[in-house]
Formats: structure tokens, C-alpha cells, sequence
């Protein structure tokens, strides 16, 4: 089964394939098809999962607002038909 991600980046609708064995996460797909350098992000979530173990919240509102400030939105994951 194929996925899609919707997002909005610079106040324009874009829509891309993800496949979970090309990409860590879908954030990792939306930051390649933006052509972003995501290795400082990566530095700080390896951090905050060492010193937050087990507290995936924490981790998931990390991504959530890092990917806020770059100017992504309503980051939605669906399955094509």
C-alpha cells in the first residue's frame, strides 16, 4: 500500500509519495522533497531521545513544532486507493 503526505509550505498546498523503506519518517520525506539540510534537526532529536527515554510525546511535539518554525502545516498521512 502506497502513502501520500499532504502539507502546506509558504502558504501553498503541496502533496507527495512517501514509502516507509525510502524515508526515516514523513518528515524526513517533506524536508527532501523541499530540498532542506535536516542534520541539525536530527543532532537535537537524538539528544532530546537520550534524555527523554521512553517519552514519545515529548519527541513527537519536538518534530511537531521544529517542522512549525520551518513553516510547514497541516502535515496530513493517507493511504491511496
Amino acid at each position: 500500500m502506497a502513502f501520500r503526505i499532504r502539507y502546506h509550505y509558504r502558504k501553498q498546498q503541496k502533496e507527495i509519495g512517501y514509502a516507509n523503506d525510502k524515508h526515516h519518517s514523513p518528515y524526513d520525506a517533506i524536508a527532501a522533497a523541499e530540498g532542506l539540510n535536516l542534520a541539525e534537526f536530527h543532532r537535537m532529536e537524538n539528544q532530546l531521545a537520550n534524555v527523554s527515554r521512553n517519552d514519545k510525546k515529548t519527541l513527537k511535539e519536538f518534530r511537531e513544532e521544529y517542522f512549525r518554525k520551518l513553516g510547514f502545516s497541516q502535515i496530513t498521512i493517507f493511504r491511496e486507493e
